[in-house]
């Protein structure tokens, strides 16, 4: 038996809860540049910071960099799909630091093996990728509407 029609129409949803407008590209390269250099300055410049501070502010800023990228490979997709997606690959990333290999372990030890994968897996990382992550959706919509 056949469901019966219904006689209202499904209510709309605005086109912004669906998808976000698309950054401007030159923006984004200056989000991600500007994240890169504050996490090269916060993890390899003298500061005078507190370790935990320069530790997790690092963390804090690869993970919106990962953000960056993804909002900016997937520029007018809907901001849940863009924030779960970021956090998803942090958070394999962090997983992935479980895995030990001979070679893997040595990368690990290099400049660009630390800062692309870490050395020691920390659910304190977690954490702090999810908050950044978070704060950089936040920031991310504000821009996007403030261009729209």
């Amino acid at each position: 038996m056949l469901a019966p029609r219904r006689s209202t129409p499904l209510p709309k949803f605005p086109s912004h809860a669906m998808t976000m407008p698309a950054r401007p590209f030159m923006l984004s390269l200056a989000l991600c540049g500007t994240t890169v250099m504050a996490g090269l300055a916060v993890r390899f410049e003298p500061l005078g910071l507190p370790s935990f501070v320069t530790k997790y502010a690092g963390s804090m800023l690869w993970a919106a960099m990962i953000y960056w990228i993804v909002s900016t490979l997937l520029p007018v997709r809907r901001l849940r799909i863009v924030t779960l997606l970021s956090g998803s690959i942090a958070s394999a990333v962090e997983f992935f630091k479980l895995y030990h290999s001979p070679g893997m372990d040595a990368f690990r030890h290099t400049v660009p093996g630390i800062l692309l994968l870490g050395r020691i897996f920390s659910v304190w990382d977690l954490v702090a990728y999810w908050i950044a992550i978070g704060i950089a959706a936040y920031l991310d919509t504000s821009l996007r509407h403030a261009e729209s």
